[in-house]
Formats: structure tokens, C-alpha cells, sequence
């Protein structure tokens, strides 16, 4: 009796030794896989590409960008995009939607950079949700999107969207200009928002930690959630390895 007793003990102990090891295996394997996320699925939608501006280089090309964005020699882009082309992680999962095009350039986060463009979207009056838009872009779970975008009243509004696992969405101030000047600005710690009607005096909008690893991408995109298909125009495009020296101010 006692011998059979002993017998089951170790058979239990081996059992559960046995289902601790896989559980183990199971999130190394799962640490493993987001890591491995984190660090290169940017490429999982993107292809490279070699669209060379004065002021900044676009290497990587989402959902078939490069065949959408025509440059001219002066850096200025006509940006298109097709009907019901949105990036966005709805929180209720009805309204997501990965599949706007976006023109990336590669970026070291371990140094203060600066991305500004003038941008003049698209707006109609069925063009709800209608965008021209600049990013910061890990992958398809970890982005901000900057938007100067169509509201549910036909407003032209500045927006950002912060995507961690599921997208917020927040709306910001209404412009009557059609066309916008937008910096996302970071000296490693801190990132921020702006916007310019004249590149001189800028409105800060959002600003949040910077926890983007040490490489990142950053560009720009045009989104149309609904029409048929629009597309913006992008001026004056640059990228630096520096950072506003007044967070407050955006200069």
C-alpha cells in the first residue's frame, strides 16, 4: 500500500514538474515573440523602398505607398489613397483597420529628432474622417499618428491617435486654413505635438513620455476612412536629429 502511495507522489510531482516546464516554455516563447515584435514588424507589411527628398529619406514603404506618393524636385509629395484606407486599432475591434498607405523613414530614438511637414489635405464634403498625416511608427500595435483631419461636423481639426495595443483618439483644436504646418519633436524623454499656421508660432497639442525603443520610424501617410479615395499634399518636409529647445512653445 505504502509503495503504490509513493508511486503516485513521484507520478504527481513528474506530472507537475512536466506542466510548470511547459507553462515556462510557453512565455519564454511568448517574451520571445513579442520582442521579436517589437523590434522588426514594421517590416511584416513593409518593403523597402528609395524615395530621396532634400530634407529627408523614405526607405520603407506600408501598404504599397512608394506606387502612390509622387515626388517632384522640389520635395513636393501628391499623396494618394484609395477608398476605406485607415490605421487604426478600434477598442471595440469593429473599426480597425491597418491598410492606409505611409512612406517610413528609419530613426535613432536615442537622439533628440524633429519631423515637420506643411500639409494640405483632401476635404470634401463626403470625406469624413479625410487625413493627411505624419507618424511615428514601431509597428502595427505601437504608433502615434498626427492628423489633419475631416471631422463629424465637415470641421478641418488637428487630431492624434495614440496606439498602444488599441488606439485613443483625441480632437483638438479646429483650423479654418486649409493647409497646416505639423512637428513631432523629441529630445529622447519627451515627445511632443505642434501645429503652425505661419512654421513661426506653434500650438502645442499633445505631448507624453518617450518609451519607443532605440530605433523607430517616422513619416508621412494620407487616410480615407470612408470615401471613395483623396489625397494631400505634402510640402517642405524635413527630418533632423534635433529637438525643440521649448517644449512649451514648440520652438
Amino acid at each position: 500500500m505504502k509503495s503504490k502511495f509513493y508511486g503516485l507522489c513521484i507520478l504527481s510531482g513528474l506530472t507537475l514538474l512536466t506542466s510548470c516546464g511547459n507553462n515556462n516554455q510557453k512565455e519564454n516563447n511568448a517574451a520571445a515573440s513579442t520582442n521579436s515584435t517589437k523590434v522588426d514588424s514594421a517590416f511584416v507589411n513593409g518593403i523597402p523602398c528609395d524615395i530621396k527628398l532634400p530634407n529627408i529619406h523614405f526607405t520603407k514603404s506600408v501598404n504599397g505607398a512608394d506606387t502612390l506618393a509622387k515626388a517632384d524636385a522640389n520635395g513636393k509629395v501628391v499623396f494618394r489613397a484609395g477608398e476605406k484606407k485607415d490605421y487604426f486599432s478600434d477598442p471595440n475591434g469593429e473599426l480597425s483597420n491597418n491598410t492606409a498607405p505611409i512612406l517610413l523613414s528609419k530613426v535613432d530614438n536615442t537622439k533628440p529628432f524633429t519631423l515637420i511637414a506643411k500639409v494640405t489635405p483632401e476635404f470634401t464634403e463626403k470625406g469624413l474622417y479625410n487625413a493627411g498625416v505624419l507618424y511615428i511608427y514601431v509597428h502595427d500595435n505601437f504608433y502615434q499618428k498626427f492628423c489633419f483631419e475631416q471631422d463629424e461636423r465637415g470641421n478641418h481639426r488637428v487630431v492624434t491617435v495614440r496606439t498602444i495595443g488599441t488606439s485613443d483618439d483625441n480632437n483638438h483644436d479646429v483650423v479654418k486654413s486649409p493647409t497646416i504646418y505639423m512637428k513631432i519633436s523629441s529630445d529622447t524623454r519627451t515627445v511632443a505635438s505642434y501645429y503652425s499656421l505661419d512654421k513661426k508660432n506653434w500650438q502645442m497639442v499633445r505631448l507624453y513620455q518617450n518609451n519607443y525603443p532605440a530605433t523607430i520610424w517616422m513619416g508621412i501617410s494620407t487616410q480615407c476612412p470612408v470615401d471613395k479615395g483623396t489625397q494631400s499634399v505634402f510640402e517642405e518636409i524635413s527630418l533632423d536629429q534635433k529637438s525643440v529647445t521649448d517644449f512649451r512653445m514648440g520652438n
